[in-house]
């Protein structure tokens, strides 16, 4: 086959959709092919960010859906893919270098950043008690309470952006989020 050059305009087109972003990216990341059911269950898994063992039916169909009807066949007549619509495989065709710049880099690896913030949340509290607890160092001043307070104000916002971007976590005694 002959190699498409594309225009920065075409490729701006073609990468303004997040499931073309995500269906060239999950190309990528399988060797440059793979079937239609495999790639319809992860874009929605990053879509809904839930592992994809957990995706339900109707995330599924609603990808399946916009997949199959606008946007392999878009990525198909720009010579991105070729897509089988009866066999249901897709297949990369040029080199990927053409579209790195285009494609969502960290997709699928989001950093816990809740994690990071209870560190620093532990390690603020913990070095105030050792203010507090060790002898010789008796005087707590004022910075040592602000430093608490942005500690515990850290945390506190953190769990509520955790909470707030994942409707489907649960708390102990079986409550959910929302």
């Amino acid at each position: 086959m002959v190699e498409h050059e594309f225009t920065q305009a075409e490729l701006f087109d073609v990468f303004s959709n997040a499931r073309r972003r995500r269906t060239v990216q999950y190309l990528k990341r399988r060797g440059g092919s793979c079937d239609l059911a495999p790639l319809v269950e992860q874009v929605a898994a990053w879509e809904n960010d839930t592992p994809p063992d957990e995706v339900t039916r109707t995330q599924r169909r609603r990808v399946y859906i916009s997949l199959y009807q606008t946007h392999l066949p878009m990525l198909e007549d720009h010579g991105i893919v070729d897509w089988d619509p009866e066999a249901h495989t897709i297949e990369l065709l040029p080199s990927e270098e053409v579209f790195e710049p285009y494609l969502d880099r960290n997709l699928g690896s989001e950093r816990p950043w809740h994690r990071l913030y209870v560190a620093v949340t532990t390690i603020g509290v913990i070095a105030l008690g050792v203010v507090w607890l060790v002898p010789g160092l008796t005087t707590v001043d004022a910075a040592a309470v602000v430093a608490l307070i942005l500690c515990l104000v850290v945390l506190a916002l953190s769990l509520v952006q955790h909470v707030s971007r994942r409707p489907d976590l649960e708390f102990p005694l079986g409550r959910a989020s929302r």
